[in-house]
């Protein structure tokens, strides 16, 4: 069994049938999809699609860009269903600057005080920021979480493992031509270590060009067991469990 922990397939832009979707996931043996919001309408449509597809769960959130448009819906969001068992995507994002610094700072305390209201883990988007980002972690006993879309330094993964966080990864690793940083993605231990399509995009290797799906997070998986001499099965045992742990699925 597979878990995509990241996807985006809830967006009322998504642009393949879900149904169809959904069967290829099953038939992939990805059981369940974690379906994440990034604004205060995404996360209400993640909740709404979670609570009409056994598979599927949501994390409510506002994305570190659309913080400048207000989040304070997330408080009733966190609560609105048995199938929340997230907050996320939140954090900061300095490679563009959609929202203004200081909005994403607040925004990213608030919303760490809703998860930890409601005994929530956090998914975390922190894209050239983890200076300001870390400060405000350790400011905040209790947080569980997970780095989403992790493409970072050997340092800041150093960092996080020391502060009990997962490791998300997706795609990216399996079309970077970084060395560097494929070092890093292999060096993540397998006991944290978390997959993720972020579907729509980031299409993994060697299905690029195609429109992102949760039954690519075997391609991902696959691409992983071969670098780490495992098999599937193995690193989907893992991998399952770590989201099982976290997320409580």
């Amino acid at each position: 069994m597979l878990i995509d922990t990241h996807c985006h397939i809830h967006e009322s832009d998504y642009p393949l049938p879900i149904n169809e979707v959904m069967a290829r996931a099953a038939e992939a043996d990805v059981a369940k999809y974690i379906c994440v919001g990034t604004s205060e309408i995404s996360s209400a449509d993640a909740v709404t699609f979670a609570d009409g597809h056994a598979a599927s769960f949501a994390a409510v959130g506002v994305h570190p860009h659309e913080t400048k448009d207000g989040y304070s819906k997330i408080v009733e969001l966190a609560g609105a269903s048995e199938k929340v068992i997230a907050i996320g995507e939140i954090g900061l994002d300095y490679f563009y600057t959609h929202s203004p610094r200081e909005v994403q700072l607040r925004a990213l305390k608030d919303q760490i005080e809703v998860a930890l209201a409601h005994d929530l883990p956090i998914i975390f988007h922190v894209r050239e920021a983890f200076d300001d980002f870390w400060p405000i972690f350790d400011a905040m006993p209790g947080i569980r979480g997970v780095l989403h879309s992790f493409t970072d330094s050997k340092v800041n993964l150093d960092k996080a493992l020391s502060r009990g966080l997962y490791i998300g990864v997706n795609g990216i690793s399996t079309f970077t031509k970084d060395e560097t940083q494929k070092a890093v993605f292999d060096s993540i231990p397998l006991d944290h270590l978390l997959f993720e399509t972020d579907a729509p995009f980031l299409t993994p290797a060697p299905l690029r060009g195609k429109v992102n799906e949760p039954a690519y997070v075997r391609n991902i998986a696959h691409y992983h067991a071969i670098r780490r001499g495992l098999s599937l099965d193995a690193i989907a045992a893992a991998t399952s469990a770590n989201a099982h742990t976290l997320f409580a699925i």
